[in-house]
Parts: structure tokens; C-alpha cells; sequence
């Protein structure tokens, strides 16, 4: 039994050993022979009888690839460390028309040859638009594109990036290298000239260095671009190894000269330059050559034609390009301009305004998220329409100084930016976005009390800063629940300041236009038009109330088909003395009940019909802390909110307003 277990062990090790030496760890070819050995090749690519692997052809809107057939082993195991690698190649691009290319092409390891589903043009033949960024593609690529794209947020057009799973460069540079003196020299990656390229990973520090020189020279000693960065996560044990390319309507032709590959720690095989092929031919002599073969005269015309239709192309290409970011600077802006930011930074971070990047939209306009390109600051950008000129001037001035507050509670506004027919407003962008999604609509995540209560607490705080604590009297005049954002720790943060309007303290704004949103209207600011700080008291109490109750302001009954105010209908458990029986069914059994009661009790009081009978924000801060406790009342108290339905279908049946509408003409009209 000794003996055969014996013989299962060394047949066992025999085999391990065997599989070992079958693995491939390097491979070298100075230059490459037909047909190809070991090297895969699909789409456009072909290799040429003067030697030198072709990634793409004459061929528009088209893909090459070529790898080596054979999978590289990466990993020892499955769940192991990637092992050091290195890899160096010499390559070219050749331009059709010198002074525009068409796309680029890249070195990719990827776990499968067949990349049949790529994309060509600027998708360089790795990705679609479907499955770039998706961390199943397992691809680690290292990227020389000769074309600006904004969407990918690309260096310039002549630069060279490590991508992993998208065409997003993890790290990119301008294309060059560090000579001896640590002076930085710029290549042009379509000069139709031979460069040389080294890329290596360290397995023990994760460290991804790219270098590249001119053709010929001694590989500099510091690298062009380096990150460090595990790729356990992105490499598979088996992987392939090789170059893809894309053309567009430009034509470009992508070679490679020479190439070695080599895992395990050990460097790649240097080599052997002088028995790499040339870079083909360019100039006058393929055209002499062109002509000698028969081609007619008319055909070697139309190359100068080509060259300059081109040309005509790229400068209306560059106009409309201007012309796209123009924007206008009238002489009153100078004073605030630190704080107006340009349109063409927030076009790009918000990916030119796309639907995939809408936060939200409302009666005043559409809210985009986005990034700005220099800073990485996450950003929301509000567009509104600015249908009148009117009253601009003193608008942005309001908006330049409300961007100075700060305080822990308001989501900071860190500029505008106006051009044409629009005005953008920036903010500070809330990662759990508004507080509206948490209380309607079956929400997915639903707050507890403690959080709600939390919330409400500092949204108070940023009101009674507006109010009382600023150096002007703030009337914010939206006071709702999709206007308080949540940031990551889920602290109320009251933002939107588009309708709010600044006082000196002790005096009263001199607004007589109604604006806001229906359902958390004072009556008062609907009869005479004007906004104050009561009237801000009267939107926060109809805020507690939803958020205690977790309905909407407006309510349709659904068997009568009639509206409710939901001030109307807590009033109405006050009556009965079960003001409890209004809390939100989905709070569960962990709550604090009196303080419930007490923000129940205090919202109706906030969003009492008789302005004087509310309290101040200071008053509100008191009660919500414990400071001071409530006074007790009795319905009869509040007997002027049984007014407040009636007032509502008042203005419904006149045609002014109707329910859950924003009833705001304009935030640039005369009337602010």
C-alpha cells in the first residue's frame, strides 16, 4: 500500500513538473516572418512581407488585432499574486495626412484573443460603449492615442496612458521622454518614425512603469508613467498578450517592428535592432511610384484636394468648436469674477450635459452631475432658463454673495456660470442626493427616526443661519423636501438657493411676486405676494409634517379624487386627540414618542395661517433641542388652519395654480 501511495506522489510531481515546463514565459521576435508564428491575427491586421506586423490597413472604421497565440501564465494559482512581467516593442504609426491622425492603438493583456466586440474609431478596438468600465473584462492596456476625446478624458491628442478595464487612463502623459538631464522631450506619436517602448510590473511593489524612447536609444532611466496598483484583481491566472488598433475616416496605418515578452521577474529579452525591417517608404517616391504603375494624373490631383478639403474641415471644426464655448462678459460681471466658472469646464464634467448624468429636473430646470476636469471636485450643475434679462444683474449679485455663507446645514454654491439663454448654477454635489426619495415613492432605504429627526434638526440650524446669524437676512422662499440633500453621513443640507432674495436686517424685501412650490405656500405670501421669514417658518413646518408622516404635502384621495393638504389632515387627528395615529406606518416600533408628538405638534404650529402665530427659526432651534419645551394648546389654537383647504381650492378653481405645481413665473422676471 506504501509503495503504490509512493508511486501516485512521484507520478503527481512528474505531472506538476511537466505542466510547469509546458507554460510559456517568454518569447522574442526581431521582427516577424510569413505567416507568423505563434501570433494570432483577426480583423484588419496582417503581417507584410517586408517584416513588420500591420495592426491596420486602408480599411475606415475598422479593427486589428494581434496576439500571441499561446496564453501566458500570470498566476501560480487562481487566488495568487500576479508575478512580475515586462515587455518591450518597437512600433510606428503612419499617417495618411501628417498633420491629422486617425485613432491610436495599444499593448493589451486581456484573457481572451478574440476582442470580435470591440469598437473601432476611439474605442481603439478594447472596448463598446456597453462594457467599457466593467471591471468582468479583466484587461489591462497601455494605451498611445493620437486623438483628443473628451468623453475619456484624454491628455491631448499625442499621449499615452495605463488604462485597466476602460478607456478612462488610470494615469496618462503628453508622449515623450526623460533624457539624461531629467529634461522631458516630446515625441510625436504619428512622425512616421520607429519608437521603442518598455513596460514592466513589478510583482512585489504592484509598480506599472511605461518608458519610451526615439529608436535606437538607451531606455531613459526615468519612466514616462507609473502607478502602483495591484492587478491581482484584474488578471486572470491565463492571459493573452498582444496589440489592438482602430481606424476612422482619417486612415492611419499602426505597425510593429519587433517585440519581446517575458514573466517570472526577469526582464524582457532586449532586441536586436539592426535586424528589425524600416519604416516603409513615405514621401515623393511612393507618389512617383504611384504614377509610374498607370495611375492617371487626375488620380495624384486629388491628394492636394484631399488635403485641403481637410483642412477646411478641421478649422470650421475649430470654429464651431469656439463658437460652442463662447461665452458673453458684459462689464458688471468683472466684479464677480473669481465666482463665475466657464461653460466649457462644466460641459466636460458633465460629459456635455448627457441624460445619464441627470440628477433631477423641476419647474426652474434640470440639475447635472459631473467632475471637473482639473480639480476631480464632484459638482451639481443647475441649468435654468433665462427667458428675460430683467432684473439679471441684481440676480447674480444675490447669487455671488449667498456663494459666501457657510455653514455645516447649506449645500455650499461654488459659482455660476451664464452664457446665451441659460444661467448655470454650481453646487457642491450631496452623494445621497434629496430627502424627497427617502419619504415617497416606496423608497428602497428607508430613515429611521433617529435620522429623520436628525435631518430636520440640521435643517432648522441652516435656516435659522439664514434668517438671523448671516450678515443680510436670507429668504430662501423653497423651503421643501427635494430642496434638503443628504451628504455622506445623511446630515440635512438645505440647497437650491434659485428664489431666495437678501434684506438687510430690520428691513422687509421688496418681492410682490409669488413663487415656490404649491403645498408649502403661507396663505399669507399667496394673498399679498410677499416672502419673509414667516413664511419660510410656514414651509419648514409643513416639512415636519412630512417627514413625521412621510406623505406629501398634497395628497389626492383616492375615492373622492380630492385634494388634501396634509396640514389639513394632521389638524385633523389633533382634533380627535390621537396625533400620534399621523406617523409614518414605515418608521417601525424604534422611536421616541414624544418627540414625535412634539414635531407633529410644532409643525402644525410653524405652518399656522396667521404669520404672527408662528415661531421664529431661533424659537424652532429652542424646541427641537429640548431647550424649551413646547407650550401646550388645544385645537382652538390652530383654529385658523381649518381655513387653509378652503384657500387651496379657492386658487385651484380660479386657474391660477394647480396642485403640487410649481407656480413660480420666473426666477429673472421683474418681479424678484
Amino acid at each position: 500500500m506504501f509503495v503504490k501511495l509512493l508511486i501516485i506522489f512521484f507520478f503527481s510531481l512528474l505531472s506538476q513538473s511537466l505542466t510547469s515546463s509546458s507554460q510559456v514565459l517568454g518569447f522574442t521576435y526581431n521582427g516577424f516572418r510569413r505567416p507568423p508564428a505563434n501570433i494570432s491575427i483577426q480583423g484588419i491586421s496582417t503581417v507584410t512581407a517586408k517584416g513588420f506586423l500591420k495592426l491596420t490597413d486602408k480599411t475606415m472604421v475598422s479593427t486589428g488585432h494581434a496576439f500571441y497565440t499561446k496564453p501566458i501564465r500570470f498566476k501560480d494559482s487562481p487566488n495568487d499574486t500576479v508575478s512580475s512581467f515586462s515587455t518591450t516593442f518597437v512600433f510606428g504609426i503612419y499617417s495618411q495626412i501628417p498633420i491629422v491622425s486617425g485613432h491610436g492603438m495599444a499593448f493589451v493583456i486581456a484573457p481572451n484573443p478574440d476582442l470580435r466586440f470591440s469598437w473601432a474609431s476611439q474605442y481603439l478596438g478594447l472596448f463598446n460603449s456597453m462594457n467599457n468600465g466593467n471591471d468582468s473584462n479583466h484587461v489591462l492596456a497601455v494605451e498611445f492615442d493620437t486623438i483628443q476625446n473628451p468623453e475619456f478624458n484624454d491628455t491631448n491628442n499625442n499621449h499615452v496612458g495605463i488604462n485597466i478595464n476602460s478607456l478612462n487612463s488610470v494615469n496618462s502623459s503628453p508622449a515623450g521622454y526623460w533624457n539624461e538631464n531629467d529634461q522631458f522631450q516630446n515625441l510625436t506619436l504619428i512622425s512616421r518614425k520607429r519608437m521603442q517602448v518598455w513596460v514592466d510590473y513589478d510583482g512585489l511593489t504592484h509598480k506599472i512603469d511605461v518608458t519610451m524612447a526615439p529608436f535606437a536609444e538607451d531606455k531613459p532611466r526615468k519612466p514616462l508613467v507609473s502607478i502602483v496598483r495591484d492587478l491581482s484583481s484584474v488578471l486572470l491566472q491565463d492571459m493573452f498578450v498582444g496589440f489592438s488598433a482602430a481606424t476612422a475616416y482619417v486612415l492611419s496605418e499602426h505597425l510593429v517592428f519587433g517585440w519581446s515578452f517575458q514573466v517570472k521577474g526577469k526582464k524582457a529579452p532586449p532586441l536586436d535592432l539592426s535586424k528589425l525591417p524600416k519604416f516603409p517608404k513615405v514621401g515623393p517616391t511612393r507618389v512617383l511610384r504611384f504614377y509610374k504603375s498607370g495611375m492617371p494624373l487626375i488620380a495624384l490631383l486629388l491628394i492636394p484636394l484631399l488635403l485641403i478639403i481637410s483642412l477646411v474641415f478641421l478649422v470650421r471644426f475649430i470654429v464651431r468648436r469656439k463658437r460652442k464655448f463662447a461665452e458673453e462678459l458684459e462689464d458688471w460681471e468683472t466684479e464677480f469674477g473669481k465666482n463665475r466658472l466657464r461653460f466649457k469646464d462644466l460641459y466636460y464634467a458633465t460629459k456635455g450635459f448627457k441624460d445619464k448624468n441627470l440628477l433631477g429636473s423641476g419647474g426652474f430646470g434640470r440639475v447635472y452631475r459631473g467632475i471637473m476636469p482639473i480639480t476631480k471636485k464632484d459638482i451639481a450643475v443647475k441649468r435654468v432658463s433665462n427667458e428675460s434679462r430683467q432684473g439679471l444683474k441684481e440676480f447674480v449679485a444675490e447669487i455671488v454673495s449667498i456663494g459666501r455663507m457657510s455653514h455645516r446645514n447649506l449645500v455650499p454654491l461654488l459659482g455660476y456660470c451664464r452664457r446665451r439663454d441659460e444661467l448655470l448654477l454650481v453646487y457642491d454635489y450631496m452623494p445621497n442626493g434629496s430627502l424627497e426619495k427617502y419619504l415617497h415613492n416606496s423608497p428602497e432605504v428607508t430613515l429611521d427616526w433617529k435620522q429623520r429627526f436628525k435631518i430636520i434638526q440640521g435643517v432648522a440650524s441652516g435656516l435659522f443661519y439664514l434668517h438671523e446669524e448671516w450678515e443680510q437676512v436670507v429668504i430662501h422662499r423653497d423651503v421643501k423636501a427635494s430642496n434638503i440633500l443628504l451628504d455622506a453621513e445623511l446630515n440635512g443640507r438645505l440647497g437650491d438657493f434659485g428664489l431666495a432674495r437678501l434684506c438687510d436686517h430690520g428691513s422687509n424685501p421688496q418681492t410682490t411676486r409669488v413663487v415656490g412650490t404649491w403645498g408649502y405656500l403661507a396663505p399669507d405670501h399667496v394673498r399679498t405676494g410677499r416672502a419673509t421669514t414667516a413664511t419660510d417658518v410656514f414651509a419648514f413646518g409643513v416639512l415636519l409634517l412630512e417627514v413625521a408622516c412621510g406623505r406629501h404635502p398634497i395628497e389626492i384621495e383616492n375615492e373622492s379624487g380630492e385634494t388634501a393638504l396634509l396640514v389639513d389632515w394632521v389638524f385633523g387627528f389633533l382634533v380627535e386627540g390621537n396625533i400620534l395615529d399621523a406617523k409614518d406606518p414605515n418608521l417601525g416600533s424604534e422611536y421616541d414618542q414624544k418627540e414625535i408628538e412634539m414635531v407633529l405638534k410644532l409643525g402644525l404650529l410653524c405652518s399656522h395661517s396667521d404669520p404672527h402665530s408662528r415661531p421664529t427659526m431661533r424659537h424652532v432651534l429652542h424646541y427641537l433641542r429640548g431647550d424649551v419645551t413646547l407650550p401646550d394648546f388645544s385645537p382652538l389654537d390652530l383654529r385658523g388652519n381649518e381655513m387653509m383647504l378652503g384657500i387651496h381650492h379657492g386658487f385651484s378653481e380660479s386657474g391660477m395654480f394647480t396642485s403640487g405645481s410649481s407656480i413660480a413665473y420666473s426666477i429673472l422676471s421683474g418681479g424678484r
